[in-house]
């Protein structure tokens, strides 16, 4: 009985499209996450260098006057 519960299943899911693009939108999270961990270092130092130099421009600013 269960031996032909799962070989119908078994065959219903190599029949059924809808997983395969369950694994393709997954494919795609994936290298999109690959792409923001590989960038996420050089952006955050950018991001750090811009508000270090805001900083001094305004510490200079309000010491000058």
């Amino acid at each position: 009985m269960y031996i032909d519960y799962f070989s119908a299943w078994l065959r219903q899911f190599v029949k059924d499209e809808e997983a395969a693009s369950g694994i393709e939108y997954a494919i795609i999270a994936a290298m999109v996450a690959v792409v923001i961990v590989a960038f996420i270092s050089p952006i955050s130092t950018a991001v750090s260098t811009i508000f270090t130099n805001i900083e001094t421009a305004l510490t200079e600013a309000t010491t000058t006057k």
